[in-house]
Formats: structure tokens, C-alpha cells, sequence
């Protein structure tokens, strides 16, 4: 019983050897040993050679499945003036006049957004082009070859009988130092060293829990860093998106209060720094937002403001509607552009499905965390320009450089039903185009 127990002890011992020598302390610091770095290649292989095999596979086994592609259906280009214009080439369908063969472009689209809808795929996870060795698919890859079901196995025994036990305890310790940290700052008067004592907790305690998620990130263009006094934005994909920023840089954060871990996380980090929550359902906390964040921005010493304008999270392959009430306070923007690798792991939280617990433990047996994140240079509202068109100007910069889908469509949806306002929309839309846009050809009466 006494080996029994002195062999518990030493493996104790080399297990919080790992954690806090190897891990935590090399992360407290922003300094990297390396390890991550080699894992990750040695995945990359692994998967490449995966990737082959199943295709081989499917040579050699004709049962074998083919994913489906990206696109079910092949839709048409062109905006509804674009097809109503091929619709009428005849002098008879000119403009001005309704014809009943317009109601076949309606239904047409009508099919098309039933069959395969742009705006409520955006709410599941990202299709994969080739398994990652995951269980995530309703493929059976595994079964293909032996060699590939022993690789399957292994790497089932490594994500959860190695990394996750690991990843849980430095989830543990980042959180609960955050929680505590935070807590203890608050009780401080404000001053500089109030400020600095915050922003060290901060970034301290998000490093060791992007290690905890083998997160590696890669920062492009760093000279367009948020500066103090200004208004980080960013598209939005899970609640670590928090964590990728923080870990380059200290942010005043805005969101909708919620319940559970990250309420309990969101009220202690309040104490220590000018973060601010607010209840969605309420306008009067709109109004109380607006003004906190136009004196935040007006102070030039304080951290920058990181707001996710869309409101909610996409599955990392598009940008929906940015929401103009950011976009009215004023001052510089700086837009940031969040990209995950979907090979390693699915980023993506479907509040709707799984509390913050279950999908943190399901990032926790994922191979690892791949992301990069690219600073744009700092954008201003243009004369003329009302906040809603300067919104959709820094949505669209940032899809580009993302490599994400630009989709006017507000992502609110993933909750409520469409406006009357966009239904409006295409009534008007559709009433000009029979109307006709030039009152030339209208005749007149002497």
C-alpha cells in the first residue's frame, strides 16, 4: 500500500512539474518552448496522410461515402432588377407593366432557400472537407483500414486520457486565478497601479488558458494594434475569440450578460476593470451603454473597447450584419479579422445547443486550437457617410481579409424571426422595378 501511495505521489509530482514549469510559467511570460509548435506539424502529417488514405479508400471500396459538396444547389447570380431585366427582353414585358411570369423568380428563390438556406447554415458547424480524425461526422472513416483505425484509437486515448486531464487542470487554474485576481483587484482603489495590476491578471490568466487549449495563434500586421481610446471589432465565433485577442493585448470588453460559468466570470472581472454587460431585452440599457462607451472613448488613457458587432456567433465562415449602434459612438475604429482552422477542432459555439460548459469540453478533447488574426489599419466615418453604410464598409474589409462570406442577413435570426422591415425591402425593390426607374418613359399628357 505504502508503493502504491509513493507512486501516486511521483506521478503527482511530474504531472504538477509539467503544469507549472513547462506550461504555466512559460505562458505567464508570453514565451513558448516549442512543443506546441511540433505537435501541430506532426498533426498536419498525420491528417495529410489520413486524407490520402480515405481517398484511396474510396477507390478501392465503392461503398465507402462521398462527402457531400460545399454547395447543394447551383444558384443563379445577379440581383432580382438583374433577372427581372432577362425576364422582360420583349417590348411586352417592358418596364412599367406587371407580368405573371415574375412570380416564377419568387418561387424560384423561394425553393432555393428551402433547399439549401444561406442564413441558418451560417448557425451549425463548418462542413469539413476531409475528416480530421474526429468524431465529428456520421462517416465511419475509421473503418476504412486497420492502420487507420489504430490511428483513430491512439488519438482518442491521447485526447482524452492526456491532453484533456491536462487542459482541465490549467482551465482550472486560469479561471479560478481570474475569478479570484479580478476579485481581490477590485477591492483596490482606482489609480494607475489598480490599472496595471488588472491588466497583468488579465493577460496572465487568458495565456494559461489559451494553453490549456493548445491554442496557437498567429498575429499578422501588428503595427495596426487597438490603441487606448479606440473601438476594437471584430467577427465573432466563440467566447475564446476573447481569450485569442486578450492574449496580445488588454481589452474593456461589451456583451450581453449571461448565466452560469461566464456569469460568474463576466461579475468578477467587472470589479477590476471598466468592462461592460448589459441585458439585450432592455432599452433602457441601450441607451445606458451608449453613453458609458462615448465616455469611455472620450477618455484617451483607457483600454481599448472590444465589441463582436454581429451579437451572437457564426460558424467561422461568414460575417453577418454588423450592428450600427457601435458604429455611432464615435472615434477610430480598429477591425480585427478572427480565422480558425476548422482541421483541428470546431471553434464554433451553437449557444443553442450546448451550454458554455459542454462546448468548452468538447473544445478540450479537440486536437488543438489553429487561429490567425489580422490588425487592419484604423477606419473613420467618411463625410456623408451614415453609420449604418460605415458599418457594412468595416464588415466588408474584414470578410475580405478573412477569407469569410460578406451576408448583409443580421444574425439575430438565429433566434428570432425575419423583420417586417427586410420583407419591405424586397416590396420596394420589386415595386420599382414595375414601376421603372426613369420617368422618360412615361408619357405625358400636353
Amino acid at each position: 500500500m505504502e508503493d502504491l501511495w509513493g507512486v501516486a505521489v511521483g506521478v503527482f509530482q511530474v504531472w504538477m512539474f509539467v503544469v507549472v514549469v513547462l506550461i504555466m510559467l512559460p505562458a505567464m511570460f508570453g514565451l513558448s518552448l516549442g512543443v506546441t509548435s511540433v505537435y501541430i506539424q506532426v498533426l498536419v502529417r498525420i491528417l495529410e496522410w489520413a486524407t490520402l488514405r480515405i481517398q484511396r479508400g474510396r477507390h478501392e471500396q465503392p461503398s465507402v461515402p462521398v462527402p457531400l459538396p460545399a454547395g447543394i444547389i447551383e444558384r443563379a447570380g445577379g440581383s432580382m432588377e438583374e433577372e427581372m431585366r432577362r425576364r422582360r427582353r420583349s417590348p411586352s414585358l417592358a418596364e412599367g407593366h406587371f407580368c405573371l411570369s415574375d412570380a416564377f423568380f419568387f418561387y424560384k428563390r423561394g425553393l432555393e432557400s428551402i433547399v439549401d438556406d444561406q442564413v441558418t447554415q451560417r448557425f451549425s458547424s463548418e462542413e469539413l472537407a476531409s475528416w480530421n480524425l474526429l468524431t465529428r461526422t456520421n462517416q465511419n472513416f475509421r473503418y476504412i483500414s486497420l492502420r487507420l483505425t489504430v490511428i483513430w484509437g491512439f488519438g482518442v486515448f491521447v485526447r482524452y486520457g492526456v491532453l484533456f486531464p491536462l487542459r482541465i487542470t490549467l482551465a482550472v487554474i486560469g479561471l479560478s486565478w481570474l475569478v479570484a485576481g479580478t476579485t481581490v483587484v477590485g477591492f483596490l482603489p482606482d489609480s494607475s497601479a489598480k490599472n496595471w495590476l488588472s491588466e497583468l491578471v488579465h493577460m496572465t490568466c487568458y495565456r494559461i488558458c489559451a494553453r490549456g487549449l493548445s491554442a496557437t495563434i498567429r498575429y499578422h500586421n501588428k503595427e495596426n494594434k487597438p490603441q487606448k481610446g479606440g473601438i476594437c471589432v471584430a467577427n465573432h465565433t466563440t467566447p475564446i475569440d476573447v481569450v485569442i485577442l486578450a492574449n496580445d493585448g488588454c481589452y474593456a470588453m461589451v456583451g450581453q450578460i449571461h448565466r452560469g460559468l461566464l456569469g460568474v466570470i463576466q461579475r468578477s472581472m467587472v470589479r477590476s476593470c471598466p468592462h461592460v454587460w448589459f441585458e439585450r431585452s432592455e432599452m433602457k440599457d441601450r441607451h445606458t451603454v451608449t453613453s458609458r462607451l462615448r465616455a469611455h472613448v472620450a477618455a484617451r488613457t483607457k483600454l481599448p473597447i472590444l465589441i463582436f458587432p454581429e451579437g451572437t456567433c457564426i460558424n467561422n465562415t461568414s460575417v453577418m450584419m454588423f450592428k450600427k449602434g457601435s458604429f455611432e459612438i464615435g472615434g477610430t475604429i480598429h477591425p480585427v479579422a478572427i480565422k480558425y482552422d476548422p482541421r483541428f477542432g470546431d471553434a464554433f459555439w451553437n449557444s443553442s445547443k450546448y451550454n458554455m460548459v459542454s462546448y468548452l469540453l468538447r473544445m478540450m478533447t479537440s486536437w488543438a486550437i489553429v487561429v490567425n488574426v489580422w490588425y487592419l489599419p484604423p477606419m473613420t466615418i467618411q463625410d456623408g457617410e451614415d453609420a449604418a453604410q460605415f458599418a457594412n464598409r468595416v464588415k466588408s474589409a474584414i470578410a475580405d481579409q478573412g477569407g469569410l462570406l460578406d451576408l448583409a442577413w443580421d444574425g439575430g435570426l438565429k433566434r428570432a424571426k425575419v423583420k417586417d422591415s427586410f420583407k419591405e425591402e424586397q416590396q420596394k425593390m420589386y415595386s420599382s422595378i414595375i414601376v421603372g426607374h426613369d420617368d422618360s418613359n412615361v408619357p405625358r399628357h400636353m
